[in-house]
């Protein structure tokens, strides 16, 4: 007769919430399950999101510079530049390959049992595991951590060989003609910029007036016309209300915001609509867990569903859909299950687009201090004007920094440029700690470095003090 097993935890997917927050719990002294309905671990973004996305941008940066920079830096190749597109999709399988196995490693490492199999609720503490790993188990405490899947629109049949998803995107056995993007977020442009590099005309169509519509207009502005300058093509206040793929040929039509219709041929079409809260077969119900209309896992202050022992976190629950959003609610919850106190500031949370430039923000946005009546000043800097930007020839972009108008404390920094996604994390440090746009200012920075901006918008917010614009 088989035994069943018990664990302190069960963590139901292993993306970065879920192996983060199965770590944590290990470390924490629990007795901890990873269970993982695909063969890999890592979920979406180790997987068919953040790392294999971030490898073929890098890939196609290079290819870029080689075509365009490399004369001007002194270094002349004989012959013509080619792709080997076939061994740019095996280099980022390759990275995705090292990363999951990276994973294995800190299972193993921490103790944690990893169970594969599609796991379901069959009352608040067993979980019924249906494949590779079949078995039920109990678990005094479970986290859901099944993620996201990309969105569509209900009228598209997306049939993942012409009419795609950005799963798809990153595996496809050739370059676009003509790729039409539907969609002006983060994963669109990221998408859009990389197969741009490589040759494909790309179309970007967006309901919304602007790019990017949550982050700051400031940068929304800034990366369409840097992407522009690139070659992509923009159709802003647009709305898609046909898909139809006839034969090798996807054909799109929209209407502008005057009702007139445009129409889009192209060889495939990217359906970049955002990401839906994933629970397909998680059987919520019995274990009392409450769904909302958006799907998304209903949680308290503490990541607690409706079902106390049961947590949930990551793009399953409300908030940005970020892989270090999860890590951080699964920290967070593994700590807040053993008795602590954690705390996590949602506001002080990094948005990142990986284009290039790149472009990175944190904390209010310029209207969202206008509609919340804040006083606030800014401070703005070009990367154009640092001595580091003209050697590496990385000329886009600024940084700008919000700071409140009477205690000087910064509220938001807002940035496009070379290393935007690692130096955001002096603003986040820098906000964690209440710092005030005269205090970064004060501090001294490597000269010449990209970071040197950030000093001199944060002058700027200090009585209009920048020294080099």
């Amino acid at each position: 007769m088989l035994i069943m097993k018990k664990y302190d935890v069960a963590v139901i997917g292993s993306g970065p919430g879920g192996y983060v927050a199965a770590i944590r719990c290990a470390q924490l002294g629990m007795k901890t399950a990873l269970i993982e309905k695909y063969d890999t671990l890592g979920g979406t973004c180790l997987n068919v999101g953040c790392i294999p996305s971030k490898s073929l941008l890098d890939s196609s940066h290079h290819f870029e510079s080689a075509q365009k920079h490399f004369t001007e830096h002194g270094i002349e190749i004989q012959g013509e530049i080619k792709i080997n597109f076939k061994q740019m999709i095996d280099r980022k399988a390759s990275v995705v390959e090292q990363t999951t196995k990276g994973i294995d490693y800190l299972m193993d490492k921490n103790k944690i049992e990893v169970l594969h199999g599609l796991g379901s609720f069959e009352d608040a503490t067993h979980i019924k595991i249906e494949g590779k790993d079949a078995q039920t188990i109990e678990a005094k405490n479970s986290i859901i951590a099944t993620g996201s899947k990309p969105a569509s629109l209900p009228f598209i049949q997306v049939d993942k060989e012409r009419v795609i998803t950005s799963t798809e995107a990153l595996k496809l056995k050739e370059i676009p003609k003509h790729l039409i993007v539907i969609g002006g977020g983060v994963i669109g442009l990221e998408l859009g910029q990389v197969y741009r590099r490589l040759g494909a005309e790309v179309s970007v169509i967006e309901y919304a007036d602007r790019i990017t519509p949550v982050m700051d207009a400031g940068l929304s502005r800034e990366l369409m016309k840097v992407l522009k300058k690139q070659g992509v093509q923009f159709f802003l206040s647009h709305g898609v209300n046909k898909v139809e793929r006839k034969g090798d040929v996807v054909h799109v039509t929209a209407t502008d915001k005057k009702g007139g219709e445009i129409n889009f041929q192209g060889d495939y079409c990217l359906v970049s609509v955002g990401r839906r809260p994933y629970t397909d077969g998680l059987n919520a119900q019995a274990a009392g867990v409450q769904i909302n209309e958006k799907g998304q896992v209903v949680v308290n202050d503490h990541l607690q569903t409706t079902a106390k022992n049961i947590y949930a976190i990551g793009d399953v629950v409300q908030g940005a859909m970020l892989a270090h959003k999860a890590e951080e609610e699964g920290v967070v919850v593994a700590e807040f299950i053993a008795g602590q106190k954690p705390h996590i500031d949602y506001n002080l949370i990094p948005n990142v687009i990986y284009t290039w430039p790149e472009v990175a923000a944190v904390g209010k946005t310029e209207e969202e201090l206008k509609q919340e009546g804040v006083a606030y000043k800014t401070g703005q800097f070009p990367m154009r004007a640092l001595g580091r930007s003209r050697a590496s020839m990385d000329l886009d972009g600024f940084v700008k920094i919000l700071a409140h108008a009477e205690t000087d404390e910064v509220l938001g920094v807002h940035m496009i440029g070379a290393r935007a996604a690692d130096l955001i994390a002096e603003a986040v440090t820098a906000m964690e700690f209440r710092a005030s746009a005269e205090d970064i200012a004060r501090m001294s920075h490597s000269h010449p470095t990209y970071a040197e901006a950030v000093k001199e918008a944060a002058l700027a917010a200090t009585e209009n003090r920048s020294i080099h614009s």
